[in-house]
Parts: C-alpha cells; structure tokens; sequence
C-alpha cells in the first residue's frame, strides 16, 4: 500500500495515478476523470501564476457545490496558496469582512445564483472593494454586469506552458505544515474567528473520515453539504480524492432532486442532517425512485431517533448509519463505525476517530487532543490561547458523557450556540446585530426546538421606541444569513440577570418551553 499523501497537491497526484480514468466529478452532464481533474487544477493553478497570485497568498471561493468549486480549490493549493471558503448564505456585508480581513488578492464567486448577483452585491457595499483577480462561475448563465470579472473557463484559459512549470514546481515545494485553508466560524463573542489548518490536517481529517466510513473507489458520493464546510469540503472532497469514490456536487438541496441524483448517479454514500433523510422517507413519491443504490450514511447535528436510524436500514437499504461530532476548530472528532448498532448511533456521536483523544473536563466539557486540531485564529492569539490550554486540549464548550467503549454523548452546551438547518448560530452575532437597530434597547436570542430546522431562533427585546416584529426581523434579513434570522420575537420590559448583570438565558428558555 503506497504511503499516505499528506498535502493536497500529492493526494491528486496519487490520485491520477491509482485512479485515473475512474470518474472524479459528476456534476450536471459534465464529467471527469481522475486524469482530467488532475490537468484542470494545474491549468487553474497556472492561471493564478499568470495572475502573480504568491504562494501563501489568500485565496477566498464565494460559490454554490459545483465542479468549479472543485477545481478553484485544488487549484489554489496546487499553487501553493491558502483557501477561504465562504458560506454562500453570508450577506454580502458578511463576505466583505472576511475578504477585508483575510486580504484575499483573488475571489472565485458565483455569478447569479437563486435571483441573487453577489459580486454586484458587494461593490454595492463597497464601491472601492479592490480584489486584483475576480473569476465568475456562470451558475445560471451570463451576467449583465461585468466590472472586469474573468468567466471561469476564459481565466482556466490563461495557463500556458511556462505558468505549468511554474505551478508544478509550488505544488511539489506545498509542505504538510503550510496552511490549506481558513475557515471561518462565528465565536461567542459575535466575532467571526479565522481557523487555520495545515495541508497534513485537511487530508488527515479526510483519511480519518473515510476509514471510519469505509469509502472505497467505486462509491458514487453525493455532497449536499456545502463545499464551504468542513463536511462538504475536507469530508466530502478531499475523502474522494483519497479513496477515488467519484464526487456528485447537489448546488441546491431539494428533496426531490437529491432522490432523482440517486436514481440516476447510482449514489452510495449520502451524508447530511437528519432532515434530509426523513424528509425522503416521508416523501409520497419515493417509490418512483430507485434507491437502492444506498450504502453509507452518515448525520448528526441533531437528535436521531433510533426508530429514524433503524427506517432509514429498512427502508432506504443503507448497510450502515452513522454519527459523527466535530466543529471547524477540529472537523472530525469522532465518529460511528460501520458495525455499530442502531441504538448506538441514536444514542451517541460515536468514539474518536484515528490521531483524537476525548475526555471530559471540569463541568463535564468535552476537551479534545490530536493531530488535527487547528493550528489557531487567524491574527487571533489572545483568543487561541484561551480554546487551546497549554497540555493542547482544545476546549470545545460542549458538554457529554464518555462511556466505557469511549463513545461520546453530547447532552449540553456550555456556550449558548444552537444548530438551526445543520449550521451553528451563535446568538452573540445575532444580539449584536440587533443591537444596532433603533427602537431595541437591549436583546438575547436562544434557540428553540423547531421540528424542521432542528432549532430555531427566537429573540427576547426590550424596546427603546415601538417597533414591531416585522421590523426587527426583516432588519435581521438584510444583515445577517437566513439560518441566522430569529423565527420570532418576544418583547419584554427586562431581561433576568443574574448579580454581576449576565442575562440569565436558563430563565428564559424556561419562559419560551
């Protein structure tokens, strides 16, 4: 068995090698091999070389899954840069910070998307914005506005013979140590924190997530979570990349849509939020689909019932259902394995995977040690030191129980963060916003049960002039992601503090139960 890659440059070469003429990327008609997606990210890569794109450089992808996010991504590491993906939710305010912040000298965004322009969104919000390299991916066809934007294909188009050389020169000088990548999470404190991770953690994460899951070569992978998260991206590309399973990108998840991608793209491994798998049971029209295709299943972010694990064995044939536990700081921390049985996989978020350790800490955190927690915040020491303690236990904020087998149950959080649709929301950000409205004294968001989205928002304000809840939510809409929206609002006379003036949000939550 040939050594395990330890960059991203040396997975696609292996790649190309072990797999070449197997497909690497189904996406809407268009197909490539292993071979072909190996000279696609070197000709990108070569492009940015003619753009004067440096090594170590940033490199930030605003873009619905597609073969072209892809290709942008490899295409950045083959040319020695550092990729900052961004949620395609983010306002465009939101995207400004992290373009401002992180001093990207190239965009990769989508064209219109779901009605809406991005790159047109953000000069609105900042008619200066000066990014040296912009390439548009034609989503859903030509835009009116252009404002010196590369289309895809015409940038792809600027490699030449010397900017190849030069490419595959930094592609082989890529260390395992450098970074691959900044991921962007909101903290507690309502600011967005960079993660940083080195090219040895990205594949290590992605060797660790298909062993536990058993991806082989000739597993057809349909990625519904977004390529901007570490579920999409480092479990769901970069995990075909090592194991040579074939890459089916969903750009907009759709129920309907995702049963008729099994049926025609013969899907084995389908991971996602639970959601998305009762929503396919309870869909009327499944039988006119073949789905027995399914092998591998992985989700959590939520409550899974054992009846929803043991449906999903039954009726959708998956061989095996599993959980997994992680977060940006740390991607994969643990994980089900294949022979666990239904109430283990309901009841639990499995044990850690290869290269992690678990234990409880005081007030019964979970802390987690390993190869592949972050290297730290970007520009951000104050508040590294403060998650990762000097014996390199990264403080998660949340709180479980291990077992005796070292499987994990999570039962808390120490931080008020909820999970709304499959995303973190984290309610600092939220009363941040919020507090820049006139009319709103003073506010505190939690999260509440919600039978579709997992948890939702609702948000607790005491009033500075009459303002309604229209108001307070359509504010909410034009400043912060959708999944970050509160459902609802409750206006109240005062909030309950505790003696040094911490809102007590437990009080709360038993007020909204």
């Amino acid at each position: 068995m040939t050594e395990q890659p330890t960059t991203t440059p040396s997975a696609l070469k292996r790649a190309a090698r072990d797999f070449g003429e197997l497909t690497a990327v189904a996406d809407r008609g268009i197909h490539l091999t292993f071979t072909q997606l190996q000279d696609r990210v070197r000709d990108f890569a070569a492009a940015l070389c003619t753009r004067g794109v440096q090594p170590g450089e940033r490199v930030a992808v605003w873009s619905p899954n597609t073969y072209h996010w892809v290709i942008a991504a490899l295409g950045t590491h083959y040319a020695g840069a550092i990729l900052v993906p961004i949620n395609t939710r983010y306002t465009s305010t939101e995207a400004l910070d992290i373009l401002e912040r992180t001093k990207a000298s190239a965009l990769v965004v989508a064209g219109k998307f779901l009605g809406t322009d991005r790159y047109t969104l953000l000069r609105n919000a900042s008619p200066t914005l000066d990014i040296p390299t912009v390439i548009r991916i034609p989503v859903d066809g030509d835009d009116a506005e252009t404002y010196g934007l590369l289309d895809f294909d015409d940038f792809v188009s600027l490699a030449a013979d010397d900017t190849r050389a030069e490419a595959d020169a930094r592609a082989e000088a890529v260390s395992p140590d450098d970074i691959s990548d900044v991921m962007f999470t909101s903290g507690t404190t309502g600011k967005s924190k960079g993660v940083l991770s080195a090219h040895r953690q990205a594949v290590g994460i992605a060797a660790a997530w298909a062993d536990c899951a058993e991806v082989v070569s000739r597993d057809n992978y349909l990625i519904v979570n977004p390529f901007f998260h570490t579920f999409g991206y480092k479990a769901g590309i970069l995990v075909c990349l090592l194991s040579g399973a074939t890459i089916v990108p969903m750009a907009v998840f759709d129920v309907t849509e995702v049963m008729a991608s099994v049926h025609a793209e013969q899907i084995t491994v389908l991971p996602g939020a639970p959601t998305i798998f009762q929503s396919i049971l309870d869909r009327p029209d499944r039988p006119r689909y073949d789905l027995s295709s399914l092998r591998i299943a992985v989700t959590g972010a939520a409550a899974v019932p054992v009846a929803l694990v043991e449906r999903m064995q039954s009726e959708l044939s998956f061989d095996a259902v599993l959980t997994a536990y992680g977060q940006t700081e740390a991607a994969v921390v643990t994980m089900c394995r294949t022979d666990d049985d239904p109430v283990t996989v309901s009841t639990t978020s499995g044990r850690a995977v290869p290269g992690m350790e678990v234990r409880i800490g005081d007030q019964g955190e979970i802390l987690v040690r390993g190869k592949n927690v972050m290297l730290g915040y970007l520009d951000d020491p104050e508040a590294t030191a403060k998650t990762i303690d000097s014996d390199g236990w990264l403080h998660t904020g949340d709180v479980g129980t291990l077992d005796d087998r070292g499987y994990i149950d999570i039962t808390d959080r120490l931080k008020d963060m909820y999970i709304s649709g499959g995303f973190n929301v984290y309610p600092a950000e939220v009363e941040n916003t919020l507090a820049r409205l006139d009319g709103v004294a003073e506010s505190a968001v939690i999260g509440i049960s919600d039978q579709r989205m997992g948890e939702v928002g609702h948000a607790f304000i005491v009033r500075r002039t009459d303002i309604t809840e229209d108001e307070v939510i359509s504010y909410c809409r034009e400043h912060l992601a959708n999944f970050k929206i509160p459902h609802s609002v409750r206006f109240v006379d005062s909030l309950p503090r505790n003696p040094s003036g911490k809102v007590m949000k437990n009080i709360l939550r038993e007020e909204k139960s």
